[in-house]
């Protein structure tokens, strides 16, 4: 019997890709599931295009950071339009990641610091508080930082 099944995998290496693409989505969906991306997709998940203003970074030479230490290096693309805040993931990561709008009335915005450098954290939800931390150039060139609170600046956290 066992001889039998190491010819079939031997002879068959379709049995192999299937395995590797299966593997990738559970990864893909754990990392969804730990990061807080999953959470939020139950509620912010895009359902229209931005309008207005846009501006737009990523998916190349940024890091996203969120929950329980994930992060997401260069393959996230973040819109900051007038109405929401519009993320997603690119094609290899989709799976467990659907693009999210996360209207600004669920967003909260603060400065910290994070492994000794500062960043801007948007925390994501009301009820969900996930965050999402970006680095100050990340924030400046999608123009987060005009809207932080001004006590925010006043109290020595400055993102700079």
């Amino acid at each position: 019997m066992q001889d039998g099944l190491n010819q079939l995998l031997l002879k068959n290496p379709y049995i192999y890709a299937v395995f590797i693409v299966a593997f990738w989505c559970f990864v893909c969906f754990a990392i969804s599931l730990f990061s807080g991306w999953l959470t939020l997709s139950s509620r912010f998940r895009k359902q229209s295009e931005p309008y207005g203003d846009t501006k737009s970074a990523g998916p190349f030479f940024y890091t996203v950071y969120m929950r329980f230490w994930c992060h997401y290096n260069s393959v996230i693309r973040i819109i900051v339009a007038e109405d929401a805040v519009y993320l997603s993931v690119i094609f290899l990561f989709r799976f467990g990641h659907p693009p999210l709008r996360i209207p600004w009335n669920e967003i909260r915005i603060s400065a910290t610091k994070w492994f000794f450098r500062g960043c801007i954290v948007l925390t994501c939800g009301e009820a969900e508080r996930i965050p999402v931390r970006i680095s100050v150039r990340m924030a400046r060139n999608l123009g987060i930082l005009e809207r932080l609170p001004n006590e925010t600046l006043s109290n020595g956290t400055s993102p700079t």
